[in-house]
């Protein structure tokens, strides 16, 4: 039996080309989980390797990043599929760990995607490090910049004749084009202006 396992980010959550490729390369039944690669639980991946489970059966991926988590895991998927008499598929790659030149090309591919991941992730570092070093923090830029929450402090601190604050926070929000928890947290910042 042919299985197919894929695998969608959760910022990318569109499994349709991993399915019509299963499809097409005569998956019987196809999982696909929505999760991080780095997570340890992908029940769908469980379900996949219980149906895949005899000897002759064959998981198929279109990726080998859409099945490990890392080169250890992978080696221990393989084995584990090894063990069990069952072929891993790699259609991209054109990985068939049914010959031995397939179980030396998947070893040697799932080495080189977890390099160039350790590569990635010291790049991202050293360029936070260096991001850091000019004085940039990184993340999102701020929706309202000081001028801004300086007048909607002075909107939200003007006070009608009844006693009551003359503008709502709503108001204050749908003025500056922000959400209201937008100016809760603005109006929670210290104001530059009393800092001594």
């Amino acid at each position: 039996m042919r299985v197919g396992y894929g695998r969608v980010s959760t910022r990318d959550q569109h499994p349709e080309a991993q399915h019509d490729a299963l499809t097409s390369a005569g998956c019987q039944e196809i999982f696909i989980d929505t999760a991080s690669g780095k997570l340890a639980t992908r029940p769908q991946l469980e379900k996949a390797l219980l149906t895949a489970n005899r000897p002759g059966d064959q998981l198929v991926v279109t990726k080998l990043d859409r099945l490990g988590r890392s080169l250890e895991h992978l080696i221990e998927l393989s084995k584990h599929l090894q063990d069990r008499g069952v072929d891993l598929i790699v259609l991209d790659q054109g990985i068939d760990t049914s010959t031995a030149l397939g179980r030396l090309f998947f070893q040697i591919i799932g080495a080189i995607a977890e390099f160039e991941h350790a590569l990635m992730s010291e790049r991202t570092r050293d360029g936070l490090t260096a991001a850091r070093a000019r004085g940039r923090t990184g993340g999102q830029k701020p929706k309202l910049g000081p001028r801004q929450i300086k007048l909607a402090r002075q909107m939200y601190n003007e006070i009608g004749q009844d006693g009551k604050h003359q503008h709502t926070v709503a108001q204050i929000a749908t003025e500056f084009g922000v959400s209201r928890p937008t100016i809760y947290r603005a109006l929670q910042k210290p104001d530059p202006g009393t800092e001594t």
